[in-house]
């Protein structure tokens, strides 16, 4: 059994700040948008990220574990987000208002009337949003949040507000669903101090607060600083990786695995 924490790269994007938390060093002479934590091992499955957003993301779509396959990848990419800090006027958008044709959605695409088409959704800190492969879907301006992704990079652009960027349309519209988003079930609670964020898709999302005892592999985002994991003190803005089991102990974190049902893996 092991745990140890995930190295972490800086990633500078068009749409990301200069002013990023404590946590993550001095305010940056470029504009950062993402920070990774990246699993040593090549086959791990998922992926956790931090994004800072000064300008919204395009408008974009990631394949499924089929599609990604059949051009080669190892899979899909599922992605959830839990929303750290939002300004007042922050939206998420994530599936269409309405099921549209390919025709339709690609005539969208080219002129724009996209933004229109997304459902555009307020947002605050604590909110919890998972966007199975193939859900359309951009991330607007002032937000903070972590994403937990299957482990793969790859993005489709329908539509990127006239920035100089590729668009994949092609490509995009294959991998898209063309109609609105599911949203999960509310949390609920599986014992005390571990609640049930997320499941049915490639991956599960919990939350567990307090001590706890893990069975197997996850991967842990803590919310806070404080706590322990195998008597390793936790900071804020890590990430880590449990082989096998750990102890928590104190700790606040979200916890990640693969699988679409919620598994015996914590007491």
């Amino acid at each position: 059994m092991s745990a140890h924490p995930l190295p972490s790269r800086p990633v500078e994007r068009i749409w990301g700040r200069r002013d990023l938390p404590a946590e993550f060093g001095a305010p940056a002479d470029v504009a950062i948008g993402e920070i990774w934590f990246e699993d040593p091992d090549p086959d791990a499955e998922l992926l956790v990220k931090y994004l800072f957003t000064a300008e919204r993301l395009s408008i974009q779509v990631h394949p499924d574990d089929t599609a990604a396959r059949a051009a080669g990848h190892p899979r899909g990419k599922d992605e959830a987000w839990y929303v750290l800090a939002a300004e007042t006027d922050a939206r998420i958008g994530i599936g269409l208002t309405r099921e549209v044709s390919r025709d339709a959605l690609a005539a969208a695409a080219r002129d724009g009337s996209i933004e229109a088409l997304l459902d555009w959704r307020p947002v605050a800190a604590g909110d919890i949003f998972y966007s199975p492969a193939g859900t359309i879907h951009a991330i607007g301006a002032g937000l903070s949040l972590i994403e937990i992704q299957q482990n793969l990079d790859l993005t489709y652009r329908l539509y990127d507000y006239g920035r100089p960027r590729e668009l994949h349309l092609d490509e995009a519209i294959a991998a898209a669903d063309r109609g609105p988003w599911t949203p999960q079930p509310p949390p609920r609670a599986l014992a005390a101090g571990r609640e049930l964020l997320a499941a049915g898709g490639a991956f599960t999302l919990e939350r567990w607060r307090g001590d706890r005892q893990v069975r197997g592999d996850v991967t842990l985002v803590p919310l806070t600083a404080g706590g322990t994991i195998d008597g390793a003190p936790v900071a804020a803005g890590t990430a880590w990786r449990v082989e096998g089991g750990a102890t928590l102990a104190g700790v606040d974190a979200l916890a990640a695995y693969p699988g679409a049902k919620a598994a015996t893996i914590s007491s």
